[in-house]
């Protein structure tokens, strides 16, 4: 089975990342790591370069877990990326990561990851990243 992991080099992508790690090997499942530019962007500092791709993998195969990245463009509509990726690996649960926002922060801007709790046909693992000291 497949776990799908969307990531940004952030300590929220972080975050999802080891998470979705720990769960593949914790149920001999692959990932894929969703790390997809908005469509018809040249630069983003959300992509990861080959370096970061490679470290990533790395530390799937650390844990036992074949990984792979995936850069599919998602336009305007990360939902339709992410099902896009369900529908083509067959992905078990998805894993995100989530930021703290304030509740007025949340109601004018809406959430991505919101959307991707309620409308994905799979599980989702949302974490957070651990408060710094």
């Amino acid at each position: 089975m497949t776990i799908l992991i969307g990531y940004v080099p952030t300590p929220v992508g972080e975050a999802a990342l080891e998470a979705g790690i720990a769960e593949a090997a914790a149920h001999g499942d692959d990932v894929v790591i969703l790390n997809s530019p908005r469509r018809g962007s040249t630069v983003d500092a959300d992509l990861v370069g080959d370096e970061a791709e490679a470290r990533i993998v790395a530390a799937a195969a650390e844990h036992g877990v074949t990984a792979a990245v995936d850069h599919a463009d998602h336009g305007s509509d990360i939902l339709e990326a992410f099902s896009a990726v369900i529908g083509r690996t067959g992905a078990r649960m998805v894993v995100i990561g989530l930021r703290r926002r304030s509740p007025v922060g949340k109601l004018v801007m809406g959430s991505d990851a919101q959307r991707l709790l309620l409308e994905l046909d799979v599980p989702v693992l949302a974490v957070k990243p651990a408060r710094r000291a």
